[in-house]
């Protein structure tokens, strides 16, 4: 059975603009004939007929989505988008894939291109609390989902993971398996997830009785070389953290690669949790200590509301907000700290 097709399939393979496509399905007189052919040549290939494309056109929906993501070479993002094109192409959606590398500019610019190319739908993963370009979609009510992302609007629709109470479980975790000196790698604040990851570990410590040590405390971008050297720099110190907890997989095995190249032993003389669990994480010669986020579950719960909004199945009187449980999931990294 054929895949339903768009005006943007055809124009993508014919190097023309969708407006051409309408125009030669149209039979607009004024046109270069090999336009013309180019176009009726990409219908032809793609193994469709006119009629199902001019049906695409009066519809006017592109059938085509915006995936836009913070860091691609994050494992759970690419693992996410992994699952969210797979139920795309599972509903006959497109989708287009971009990538910010966590600026508010490329985001800014990214959004702006794909409501140039009539996307039917948007998916952001990690936008910033006050993007203003986010807020006036909702705004004019374009069907817009955040993905493991958080906004203070009215009107904003997001699927994520119980931040607070992720962090929790970490800090719960290494306080039972006694750990009092906890460094946080906690990653930018301009992210919601972010500060309710950081209002959970300051709760889970006020909680078990224990301070928090600012100079335990990451809070800049995450980057993998300046998540080592931290690491690295707080194993060296003479008072030093017995244990890590990091607001992302990617990050705990920074701090992993930092303590085995100081000569230390996790888990007899440090402990390391992560956030996000990744594939990697479950790798029998790492078996990263995680809080996981059901993200199979959350990337196809996110894509199926996104059409749903779009294709208008349901009436939707308040925004979509939900909000998944994690889990902790202890492995390898983490043991009980003897003195």
């Amino acid at each position: 059975m054929k895949d339903r097709i768009s005006a943007y399939d055809v124009a993508e393979k014919a190097g023309v603009s969708q407006s051409t496509v309408s125009r030669v399905l149209n039979n607009y007189p004024f046109m270069k004939e090999t336009t013309r052919q180019k176009v009726l040549t990409a219908i032809e290939e793609l193994g469709f007929t006119r009629d199902e494309i001019a049906r695409s056109l009066a519809s006017k929906k592109t059938r085509t989505i915006g995936l836009i993501l913070g860091d691609i070479t994050n494992p759970f993002f690419s693992e996410s988008a992994k699952v969210i094109t797979r139920k795309a192409q599972e509903m006959d959606y497109n989708v287009i894939l971009c990538n910010t590398n966590h600026s508010e500019e490329n985001l800014n610019k990214y959004i702006q291109t794909l409501m140039g190319k009539r996307v039917d739908g948007i998916i952001i993963a990690s936008a910033d609390k006050d993007n203003q370009k986010i807020k006036e979609l909702y705004d004019k009510g374009f069907p817009i989902i955040l993905y493991n992302s958080i906004m203070e609007h009215d009107h904003a629709n997001y699927i994520a993971v119980n931040n607070y109470k992720g962090a929790q479980l970490a800090v719960e975790h290494l306080y039972h398996f006694n750990h009092r000196e906890i460094s946080y790698i906690a990653g930018p604040s301009k992210y919601v997830t972010t500060h309710l990851r950081n209002l959970g570990f300051k709760d889970a410590l006020d909680k078990f009785g224990l301070k928090m040590n600012d100079k335990f405390i990451y809070d800049r971008e995450f980057s993998y070389d300046e998540v080592y050297l931290f690491a690295k720099n707080l194993l060296n110190q003479q008072s030093r953290p017995t244990s890590f907890f990091a607001s992302s997989d990617q990050m705990a095995l920074a701090v992993l690669d930092a303590a085995a190249s100081e000569g230390i032993s996790v888990p007899d003389q440090l402990s390391v949790i992560g956030f996000d669990d990744i594939d990697l994480a479950k790798n029998q010669f790492i078996g990263l200590t995680t809080i996981t986020q059901p993200k199979e579950k959350m990337a196809m719960l996110t894509l199926e509301k996104l059409v749903s909004l779009i294709e208008e199945k349901e009436h939707v009187d308040a925004p979509i907000q939900i909000v998944l449980e994690p889990e902790l999931i202890s492995r390898k990294t983490t043991g009980v700290y003897k003195p």
